[in-house]
């Protein structure tokens, strides 16, 4: 009786054994897509997805305004490649989160430093709030740059990652990874 109690244990065990198997698999594949789906959620819960209809013309005018401005001031005197530079670090602050996500609030932006106010871009405590180009010449090319840069997407692979710039004939002593050097200006991560 020994050996037919054996035999019929035997012939459920492999049964027995696939179905807990087959049913362990589904709970594995139910938790998996249970996980899947939980990390898919919470990371969509955490990203701000703008809406194409958010950026109007009016508002796209006024950032071309800004950033053909900045160039204008930080590197007019430069030749097409140092306008462009100037715009890409503009912009890479623009899709940094250590500054404002507008190309406007990036270049008028102001910080309190030991009780001064220190301006991110110069001339935006230098110059009145009316603006006239004295070279018409250099302003057009800057606002060729801005549409490059901000509307076409151009940028140059060597800043990629820059954040920080300054006249080569200043010497901040940044400990910043400089990337390059275009025209008059030093290039940092």
């Amino acid at each position: 009786m020994t050996t037919i109690a054996l035999d019929r244990e035997s012939t459920k065990s492999p049964s027995v054994n696939r179905a807990i198997s087959f049913i362990l698999m589904v709970l594995a594949f139910c938790t998996s897509v249970s996980l899947l789906n939980w990390a898919v959620t919470n990371k969509l819960s955490r990203t701000e997805v703008p809406g194409t209809s958010q950026v109007t013309a009016e508002m796209r005018e006024r950032q071309l305004g800004c950033l053909a401005k900045n160039i204008y001031h930080e590197a007019g005197g430069e030749p097409f490649e140092g306008k462009v530079a100037v715009a890409q670090v503009t912009m890479n602050r623009v899709n940094s989160s250590q500054f404002p996500g507008d190309v406007c609030k990036v270049i008028y932006q102001k910080n309190m430093f030991y009780e001064r106010v220190v301006c991110q871009f110069s001339w935006t405590c230098d110059r009145d709030v009316t603006f006239r180009p004295t070279n018409r010449a250099s302003y057009n090319e800057s606002m060729i740059a801005a549409q490059k840069v901000l509307l076409e997407d151009y940028r140059l692979p060597s800043l990629k990652n820059a954040l920080y710039y300054h006249a080569d004939f200043v010497d901040p002593h940044w400990k910043k990874e400089q990337v390059a050097k275009i025209g008059h200006h030093i290039f940092y991560k």
